[in-house]
């Protein structure tokens, strides 16, 4: 009989519930459960719905039945950093807000001119975001002291999902490490930057592995479903769920693109160098205590809000082919704060056009254009900063991610580059979340071996460089 393991993945944009099973060692993931997600204005700030999304875990759970699945565990992954805060009773203090809400404004100068970079970087290894946890935390301590004082438990979205489903508290370290207040090299919390910003550490839960077993459901959900499942923790932070799904990890830059484009490399060791902080790298945790080496990129998130200011009447795919008849598109440095959530995108882009004093895209091809080749200009610069700090070349680049499908853009990156791309596994979360259930239940020996069963698994495509017109390699 098969056994199906579930994953959840959270994004930004959208969520999905995935059941992954192994046979004849050919991995599948089949979709259950997809829904939607946004961020929702709520008394000024900009807030995730954690209740509604808990909901669509639950239809996902139902879902499978349905469709003659009987799941035998389930993990959770999401985006990193935001988090929530419970009493004693295990209520929610404050609403889930997001790391696009404005509340963190200037707070990462503030911290840093009492704390020099090159010493938060030093412990950490992570790079500088305005979004970072710690500066969240700052934010709500400078506003909201009493809040922090109620607080009893700390715990990032998956963890806090993971204890809606068990009734248990613990810290999941691949996300822990996005906060800014882990020890890269203890894997511990810091207790010299949570002193630095006056939060307690009796707040922070036990910081466990990918592949920790948290046990079954709670009695009531075991009465709802008609069955129990393991609660099995993945690679919580979704990134690290999706490099854990690349198929070759020594050789090649991974690019996990989708609504933030990560683009780095994997390591034993974090990389604390003076260079690697002035290029902005981070050193985020991943399976088996590897660190992801990269740089955030600011993704296709900005095409998402180009296609809603038009009012959705481009498909993505209708950007993409207006885009291939621009001649000289404008270029912009993606990576400005700027567009992390402006009020309107496309007067954003016009805006650092007219700066940069280039011809200003007034048409949606236009516009789409200068995000595609824009946002492979900034994939080309991190690539050189890393090839420069690690001291090698890499010959190769593998897209995965909901973005590898984009085939317009892997192949520019390929031009851009002169590298060849690799595009595929498209789900490489789920894949990636499924997979550590997997050997957590020893179904798989390890991490090389998953990635072995990914390479024959999952169909990948191929882009060689060349200077003519973009096509499918």
């Amino acid at each position: 009989m098969t056994t199906h393991h579930l994953a959840v993945d959270l994004g930004a944009s959208g969520g999905r519930v995935m059941a992954g099973s192994i046979t004849d060692q050919k991995l599948t993931v089949q979709e259950v459960h997809r829904f939607s997600n946004e961020m929702k204005s709520k008394s000024g700030q900009l807030v995730w719905d954690v209740d509604a999304l808990f909901s669509e875990i639950k239809q996902g759970v139902h879902a499978c039945r349905d469709k003659g699945i009987i799941p035998t565990s389930i993990g959770v992954d999401t985006w990193a950093v935001d988090f929530v805060l419970l009493d004693g009773e295990g209520q929610m203090l404050t609403p889930a807000v997001a790391y696009r809400d404005a509340r963190t404004d200037g707070v990462m100068e503030e911290i840093t001119q009492h704390m020099m970079k090159e010493k938060i970087y030093s412990y950490t290894g992570i790079q500088f975001q305005p979004f970072n946890t710690i500066y969240q935390l700052a934010a709500l301590k400078k506003t909201h002291p009493d809040i922090l004082e109620q607080a009893q438990s700390y715990l990032m979205l998956p963890d806090y999902f993971h204890f809606l489903l068990t009734g248990k508290k613990v810290n999941e370290y691949t996300n822990a490490t996005s906060t800014q207040l882990m020890n890269a090299f203890t894997k511990e919390w810091d207790p010299v930057l949570l002193k630095s910003i006056g939060v307690r550490s009796e707040l922070f839960e036990e910081i466990v592995l990918p592949g920790t077993h948290l046990g079954g459901l709670r009695e009531e959900l075991v009465d709802e479903f008609g069955f129990d499942l393991e609660v099995i923790i993945p690679a919580t932070h979704d990134t690290a769920s999706a490099v854990a799904a690349v198929p070759e990890s020594k050789e090649t830059i991974y690019l996990s693109s989708g609504t933030w484009s990560l683009l780095g490399v994997e390591n034993e060791e974090p990389i604390c160098s003076k260079k690697a902080l002035a290029y902005n790298f981070t050193n985020e945790g991943g399976v088996d205590y590897r660190f992801r080496f990269l740089k955030n990129i600011m993704g296709f998130w900005m095409i998402q809000e180009v296609k809603r200011l038009y009012g959705d009447i481009h498909s993505f795919d209708d950007l993409v082919q207006a885009s291939k008849k621009v001649e000289d598109p404008a270029i912009i440095d993606v990576d400005q704060p700027r567009f992390l959530n402006p009020l309107n995108m496309i007067e954003e882009i016009q805006a650092a056009c007219i700066e940069t004093n280039q011809r200003v895209p007034a048409k949606s091809g236009d516009v789409a254009a200068c995000v595609f080749h824009s946002l492979t200009h900034s994939y080309q610069a991190s690539i050189n900063q890393i090839e420069e700090i690690v001291g090698n070349t890499f010959d190769q680049v593998n897209i995965i991610g909901g973005g590898a499908q984009n085939e317009y853009v892997n192949q520019l990156l390929a031009n851009q580059t002169g590298k060849k791309v690799v595009a595929g596994p498209i789900e490489a979360t789920a894949i990636g979340n499924v997979i550590v259930q997997m050997i957590a239940k020893g179904k798989i020996r390890n991490l090389a071996e998953a990635r072995e069963i990914v390479a024959r698994s999952c169909p990948l495509k191929y882009y060689n460089p060349h200077r003519g017109e973009v096509h499918h390699g």
